[in-house]
Order: structure tokens, then C-alpha cells, then sequence
């Protein structure tokens, strides 16, 4: 089990996920689009989502304390950038 939150647009909403294996980080953005456009997401649905709104997005995974896992997907930020 893992929970994937999404951010788009200002706005921040988490999923869980019921998944065996690892996912890539295009799976992680296929799964978010599908998840929006569903309106799988309370306050975050946007049913003409386009396909490919979270290709510059950036994918982290993280492990809990408890052995849970998270995925963030977020938009890049531009810290340290020149």
C-alpha cells in the first residue's frame, strides 16, 4: 500500500494506492492524470485534464517510520536556479 499525493495547481490532495510492485515515474504520472480526471481526488478534479500535464512534474518516494511509502508528485521548483 502506498499513498501518492498530487499537487496541481495550488492545490495538494493525497490517493492510496493498492500496488504490489514498484511503479516508474511514468506510471506515477499516468496514474495521476486518470485519478484527476475521474475526479477520483476531492477538490482536485479536473475532467479534461490534459494527457500529458504531469510530464515536467517531479516524482519522490519516501518511506515512513511505520514501513508505509509516499509518493509526491509536484511541480519543479525553481530554488537554486540561476
Amino acid at each position: 500500500m502506498a499513498v501518492l499525493n498530487i499537487t496541481y495547481n495550488g492545490l495538494s490532495a493525497d490517493y492510496p494506492l493498492d500496488v504490489e510492485q514498484n511503479l516508474t515515474d511514468r506510471d506515477v504520472r499516468r496514474i495521476a492524470v486518470e485519478v484527476v480526471r475521474s475526479g477520483g481526488l476531492r477538490g482536485l478534479a479536473i475532467a479534461n485534464l490534459p494527457e500529458r500535464a504531469f510530464d515536467d512534474y517531479v516524482v519522490d518516494r519516501f518511506t515512513t517510520p511505520q514501513g508505509g511509502h509516499r509518493i509526491y508528485l509536484r511541480p519543479k521548483v525553481p530554488f537554486g536556479a540561476s
